[in-house]
């Protein structure tokens, strides 16, 4: 059984309780690394209201257009009218504990956990790094998932490397389909 059989995009939702940092970062990178084929979404648990200007900053750094980016409730994505999702993944390690809405469309979800950016102490420069480092691992991780061959994983095959990519060092082994 195939996972992937529309043209249509398939829609992603990046979780973080406060949906300021690394939920909103993956969201830029998956609408620009998913190149049409992936609609990236992010939302909070608790969301703080704001994006971290930290999170910005990296965005901005790297060309990325942040103007519609904004900290929101996993609660949008819980309605009927909100868009059928087809993935959902934590990256926060208190969004993976936490009783989850049921998502319309029955997506496959992964727990792509990483350490909080925001919780790093130090000098505006330590700071800078551990967002940069945050970056980093996502792109990383998303850049693997966009190059997974989809029309051709069952969903059992497809968990597998969904739950690999999350794991903190995947390696040159796993990063192949």
């Amino acid at each position: 059984m195939q996972v992937v059989s529309s043209n249509q995009p398939l829609n992603v939702l990046f979780l973080c309780t406060g949906n300021s940092a690394r939920s909103i970062m993956a969201e830029a990178i998956l609408n620009r690394l998913g190149m049409g084929k992936f609609k990236a979404h992010s939302a909070g648990s608790q969301p703080k209201g704001s994006v971290n200007p930290h999170a910005l900053a990296v965005l901005r750094k790297s060309n990325f257009d942040v103007s519609k980016l904004r900290s929101k409730s996993w609660d949008e994505f819980a309605t009927p009218e909100a868009p059928k999702l087809d993935f959902v993944f934590t990256v926060c390690d208190d969004a993976a504990k936490e009783v989850c809405p049921v998502w319309p469309g029955q997506p496959m979800t992964a727990h792509w956990g990483l350490p909080d950016p925001s919780k790093a102490q130090g000098t505006e420069a330590e700071q800078a790094l551990a967002f940069a480092d945050g970056f980093r691992m996502l792109y990383q991780r998303i850049g693997i998932f966009v190059s997974l061959p989809l029309d051709r994983l069952s969903k059992l095959s497809l968990q597998k490397h969904l739950d690999e990519i999350g794991e903190s060092q995947p390696s040159a082994a796993k990063q192949s389909a």
